[in-house]
């Protein structure tokens, strides 16, 4: 989301409403929206916080369930509705601590709260509210790497970071490198294409695969995930012997037990590069450039950037997907802030046969990413490697709240298991 899709206030703005509150809760509402109480809202929503002791309360409102809390519910994006209940006294002790910030005053309020009590949802539509204009979930999700924003990330970071800090959860600089593996592999690298009926899409993404020039042997790994459309017998009519096509036996493999397969395939080279069904290089040097930087480091990832397109490779707002939020002695720590490192990923094989993915086709990216983060040095390329094409055939195209809310549950639980770990440190 953008900041322009959440509650900005600055610090002075949040203290002066602490300072000012006329009892022990009070009950705010954002400002851009027609609220429309239900009977009772207000003191319901009292009541929860004093019963519960909570430092904040939240609900659903009409049409419109929201999430529960969780250790890991630090982004600032998180979706706490237009009507917030807050314990006064817990508030008052939380500014006399606060920073001076520009847009994240009520963001750093709710982290203070969040470590001292409860932050809970009520489960009850409590009110209806409007906004003029909601865009859809498939544009708001890139504006956090919009540059134009760039100002208001920093300061999100520096939030999220010192709540870190407050709760013992934050890596200090200093990552390991990966350690070269004495395996034998068959080739020096493996791009990897997870795949579900994508007939429109499949044959321009093998092609831009296999027309890579890096100087060094790879092959393409497609785990063509039982598609019922043509997207099986096109892959069966490329005759490259560089093309390594798995139907898996198993009906039940996501995104991440797809690329398990691949990765734990004897065929899987030394490194192992990402390629979406529907995406495609921006060159045939990619795949060269990648490894390039893997060797380098050398790292256990490696993250690059790449161009937003639509269908007919047509440039997309915002264009370049740079991922300058990354940094190397604070990205393992906002990478629990924001809810991806970017594409195309690619590993160091040995390190990730011993962690793997999670068997979902959500989130399982970020997953593996959080985990490496913790422990090994990741490396970006900040040009463009990569080609996002984005059309009505994306899985994460226009989802419907339910999808959006169970997606945005799972990776809230991965950065809570991320966090203990971190914390276990």
């Amino acid at each position: 989301m953008s900041h322009n899709d959440v509650w900005n206030y600055s610090s002075q703005t949040v203290e002066e409403m602490v300072a000012n509150a006329g009892s022990d809760v009070m009950v705010i509402g954002d400002s851009r929206l027609q609220i429309d109480p239900a009977n009772g809202m207000y003191e319901r929503m009292t009541q929860i916080v004093r019963d519960s002791g909570a430092g904040l309360v939240y609900s659903d409102s009409a049409g419109h369930p929201r999430i529960e809390y969780q250790l890991g519910s630090i982004r600032d994006n998180f979706d706490l509705g237009a009507v917030l209940a807050i314990s006064v006294p817990a508030a008052r002790e939380a500014v006399k601590e606060s920073g001076n910030y520009q847009w994240g005053g009520l963001y750093d309020l709710r982290l203070r709260l969040s470590e001292k009590r409860p932050i809970i949802r009520i489960p009850e539509p409590l009110f209806a509210s409007s906004i003029e204009e909601e865009r859809p979930s498939a544009e708001t999700q890139f504006d956090y790497v919009d540059p134009r924003n760039r100002d208001y990330q920093i300061e999100m970071e520096r939030i999220a970071t010192r709540h870190l800090q407050r709760i013992g959860a934050v890596l200090p600089p200093g990552f390991r490198k990966a350690e070269r593996s004495a395996d034998s592999f068959v080739v020096e690298a493996s791009i990897v294409i997870p795949v579900r009926n994508r007939e429109r899409t499949i044959l321009e993404a093998v092609w831009s695969a296999l027309s890579q020039k890096p100087g060094f042997d790879f092959n393409v790994i497609v785990v063509d995930n039982r598609s019922t459309d043509q997207t099986t017998e096109i892959l069966r009519k490329i005759e490259d012997p560089r093309l390594i096509h798995i139907v898996p036996e198993r009906t039940d493999l996501g995104i991440g037990g797809c690329w398990n397969l691949a990765v734990q395939s004897p065929a899987c080279g030394r490194y192992v590069v990402q390629l979406d069904s529907d995406d495609l290089y921006s060159s045939d040097t990619c795949l060269g450039r990648i490894v390039e930087e893997l060797r380098r480091g050398p790292y256990a990832m490696v993250v690059g950037s790449y161009s937003m397109v639509n269908f007919d490779m047509q440039p997309l707002p915002p264009g370049l997907i740079d991922h300058r939020e990354w940094t190397d002695d604070n990205g393992p720590n906002n990478a629990l802030r924001i809810n991806g490192l970017g594409a195309p990923r690619a590993f160091d094989t040995a390190i990730l046969r011993r962690i793997g993915f999670p068997n979902v086709s959500y989130g399982e990216d970020y997953a593996v990413g959080l985990r490496i983060s913790r422990q090994y040095a990741i490396g970006r390329i900040y040009e463009s490697v990569y080609l996002c094409r984005r059309w009505e055939g994306n899985s994460d195209s226009a989802l419907p709240l339910e999808t959006a809310n169970r997606y945005d549950f799972y990776k809230d639980w991965l950065r809570t298991n991320e966090i203990r770990a971190r914390q276990r440190r």
